[in-house]
């Protein structure tokens, strides 16, 4: 399934724990970059070869209420999927099939941004209405009433959805990705640093992309306790898939073996213009 498929596990463990609530779910999300490797010469599809990196994250998911005192995040607040592959242009701009030479490749198109765009759009707007506070969906709602009631000429309201969340973790797809959201959604530099890191440090791991940039805050010691995180995911389809958690302890502190911990101290690094 893609980048987006680590939300897409979450939501399928969450399902699966609803309906055996006595169990545990495993949720592994890696990219093996050898297995799409692409050995032609066409440059729409070279890019892959060169954004995608191996890697590997595994989370363990509970439904046992004596589990929170001791798990990181301990409520699983919403999981949210948009698929958008109805629309040709969406299920054709990142599209496995062969070149010239008969050789197996990823095509990234270039209506790849125009698609992430529009998806994002129809992604927040149903996003929203689940995670927003009250102020935020009543100016939301006022500006509609202006445009479509009384055919006023005014830009639609995006919502600040930095009064819902306290972290951000986006998927690396590329640095134009990250400048597009963060421009949309109106993000200070510092809500995007644990994505534009893991891009610098890792590159796109695919799935797993999205525990590398949670782990960055935890190594940063950046969440506390009842801070709400967005895991946000564009995936091939094209898809949008999110997770809202929430947080636990007073202070999460970096697991044994996280990534980061030998380096954290290095970061931030100025590398994006």
């Amino acid at each position: 399934m893609g980048c987006s498929a680590g939300v897409i596990a979450v939501d399928l463990a969450k399902q699966l724990l609803q309906a055996h609530p006595k169990s545990y779910a495993l949720v592994v999300s890696t990219e093996n970059g050898t297995s799409s490797m692409y050995w032609g010469n066409n440059p729409s599809m070279l890019v892959g070869n060169c954004l995608f990196r191996m890697g590997g994250y595994a989370i363990l998911l509970s439904k046992h209420s004596s589990d929170r005192y001791w798990s990181k995040y301990h409520q699983l607040i919403h999981t949210l999927r948009t698929h958008m592959g109805a629309d040709d242009n969406s299920y054709n701009c990142v599209f496995q099939g062969e070149d010239e030479e008969n050789k197996v490749g990823v095509a990234l198109s270039k209506s790849l941004m125009e698609v992430a765009r529009e998806a994002l759009k129809v992604h927040i707007t149903m996003l929203g209405p689940l995670v927003l506070p009250i102020s935020e969906k009543l100016k939301v709602l006022a500006n509609l009433m202006k445009r479509k009631l009384f055919k006023m000429k005014i830009k639609a309201y995006m919502p600040d959805f930095k009064l819902a969340f306290h972290h951000f973790c986006i998927h690396p797809g590329g640095r134009a990705v990250f400048d597009k959201i963060q421009k949309s959604l109106e993000l200070d530099d510092w809500y995007m640093e644990p994505s534009r890191m893991t891009l610098y440090r890792f590159g796109n791991t695919s799935s797993s992309s999205l525990w590398y940039k949670l782990g960055y805050c935890e190594a940063k010691r950046r969440i506390k306790k009842c801070d709400r995180i967005w895991q946000f995911a564009f995936g091939s389809g094209l898809k949008c898939n999110s997770a809202d958690w929430l947080a636990l302890n007073n202070d999460i502190a970096p697991a044994e073996k996280n990534p980061w911990a030998d380096e954290i101290h290095e970061f931030l690094i100025k590398v994006f213009s």
